[in-house]
Formats: C-alpha cells, structure tokens, sequence
C-alpha cells in the first residue's frame, strides 16, 4: 500500500466518522428548536415540545455550532435547572456524549452548577464521567475549588485518586498527579481536606509503568507539597491521614527555607503517632477498602469518637 493510498483511506475514514456524528436534517431541525427552549430558559415551551413524538425522537440527538451539543448538555452548560429536569423525566439519556467525549456532568461541573449536578448525579449520572474524556468531574472541581460540587461527586462514589488521561506519548510527571496533587498545587485546602476524608490515598503515585519508565522520578503528595513550599496545614493533613513522612532527605535539603512544614516532619519523625491515632489509620483504612468511610456514623460506637474518626474533632 502506497503512502498516499494510506492518506485517502484515512480521509475517508475520518469523513464516515464526521458523517455519521452528522444528524438527519430533520433530526438537527428539532434538536435545534429544543435547544433554543432550552437557551431561552423556557421549560414550559420545552415540555410543549417534548409532549409531541417529532421532538422527543430528537431529544439526544446533537445540533449547534463549534461542538454539537445534545438538549441535556445544552441546559447543563447554561445551569438551567428546570429544563434539565424537564429533559430526564421524559428521557434524556444522562450520559450522552459530545464529540469531545464530555458529559452533561462534566459540563454542569465546569459551569459551577451545583443544582445541576445533584440533579444529573441523582439520576446515575456516572460521577466519573467519560472513561473516554482525558480530564474528569472530580479533577475539575479540585483544580478549581468548587468544594460543594466536589462534595457531591464523592458522596456518589467519585474516584479520589483518579489521573488525566492522555497518550502515551505526552506522558510526563505532570499527567500522574491525581487530585490531591492538583487541590495542594491550587491552594485549596477545603478540597484537599475533602478529599482525603473520602479515601483519597495520601502517599498517593503513579503505578503506570509506561509513564514511570519516561520520566525520571514519579513523586509522592508529600513530595509536590514540599517543593511547592505549600502551607503547614497540608502536611499536618497528611501526616494526620498517614502520609509517609520517610521521605528523602535530599528532597527536604531542595527545600528553601526551613520552616514550619519541615518542623512538622522532623517532628513526626521523632515522636510515633498515639495508639489513639493508630487506631483511627487503621480502621478508616478498613473502611476505605470496603468502600464504607460513609458508614461511621453507623457504628455502635459513641458519638465523641465517631467525630474522631471523621476528623471533625
């Protein structure tokens, strides 16, 4: 097969694959009208509309300009909660997908809707997202500080120590940091604190043996956060939540001032954790594994130490 043989079947490949993504005319004429009720806010024009079998047979399909959107993205882009409402009781599918492999979740997160969110996560939503998209719902709130949506997402199962998605190629010691390593570098702390209470690994590194085998050194949290000169608290957080705090020297000698996170580490390193401590690390990571952190309000335990579990105390 000749180079250019090759190069016209890949045109032709990517044509079929833009056509089919392509909607009927007919399709793209009522999607269109639905997005336009959606757009104005009017969910009693949309449920007008749905109320007729033209209109619903388009209700996932794609239309708009840039990147072709269902209704559903459509209402979760514009935080219109009604109209979002309106679409899942007469049968939006909750996962669709645009071409950039972004849910209505996604969107709904990236938009700060929180209303949005519970509602698409109420209806099974898969608070992960995409296994297609290279970012997900969970690394976006952590980026950008959104603690009440964060919330949400882990109260329905959101995986804690997910990673960016990207080619094998690009990847580099920036493609294997998780959430935690992205809520410290951002200095949001109440993100990274939630984290951390929904199981989020805090000796958190990457396993992917390509990636490890193209970079030099793969770091831990604890790493990042030293040499990002964050504040006291994420160490203390650390620590708390069982961080190894055997870290190497030479990472503390990069350090440029010696101050009170150092101290914190020097110190921990000195005097073990409490019997009280130990047993906390030890049960919430029973817990985690079993995947019941949310069930130690649960235990026949009194309420002073259900708080000590929970680090409320």
């Amino acid at each position: 097969m000749t180079m250019e043989t090759s190069i016209k079947m890949s045109l032709m490949d990517i044509t079929k694959i833009f056509s089919l993504l392509q909607p009927k005319a007919e399709e793209e004429d009522g999607c269109q009208q639905l997005n336009e009720a959606i757009a104005e806010n009017n969910h009693k024009r949309l449920a007008e509309l749905l109320s007729q079998e033209h209109y619903r047979r388009c209700i996932n399909s794609r239309s708009g300009w840039g990147i072709p959107s269902t209704p559903l993205k459509t209402a979760a882009a514009h935080g219109h909660l009604h109209c979002l409402d309106c679409l899942l009781a007469h049968g939006a599918e909750v996962d669709s997908l645009d071409v950039k492999a972004q849910t209505p979740l996604f969107t709904a997160v990236s938009g700060k809707h929180l209303d949005c969110v519970s509602a698409l996560l109420k209806a099974g939503a898969d608070p992960n997202g995409s296994e297609y998209n290279n970012c997900s719902p969970v690394l976006t709130a952590a980026r950008e500080g959104y603690v009440d949506i964060l919330k949400e997402l882990l109260c329905y199962g959101a995986e804690t120590n997910v990673r960016a998605k990207v080619p094998d190629w690009a990847s580099n010691a920036t493609t294997c940091r998780g959430p935690l390593y992205i809520a410290a570098i951002y200095g949001h702390l109440e993100c990274f604190k939630l984290l951390l209470l929904h199981g989020a690994d805090p000796d958190y590194n990457c396993k992917d043996e390509k990636i490890i085998s193209r970079i030099k050194q793969s770091n831990t949290v604890l790493d990042t956060c030293l040499k990002y000169g964050c504040q006291s608290e994420y160490i203390q957080l650390l620590i708390d939540f069982g961080a190894n705090v055997y870290i190497s020297m030479a990472v503390m000698d990069k350090t440029r001032e010696k101050g009170e996170a150092i101290m914190l580490l020097l110190r921990e390193r000195v005097f073990p954790k409490s019997l009280m401590s130990q047993i906390r690390l030890a049960i919430r990571k029973y817990l985690s594994t079993a995947h019941k952190l949310d069930s130690i309000d649960m235990l026949d335990i009194p309420q002073i130490l259900k708080n000590y579990l929970k680090h409320t105390t």
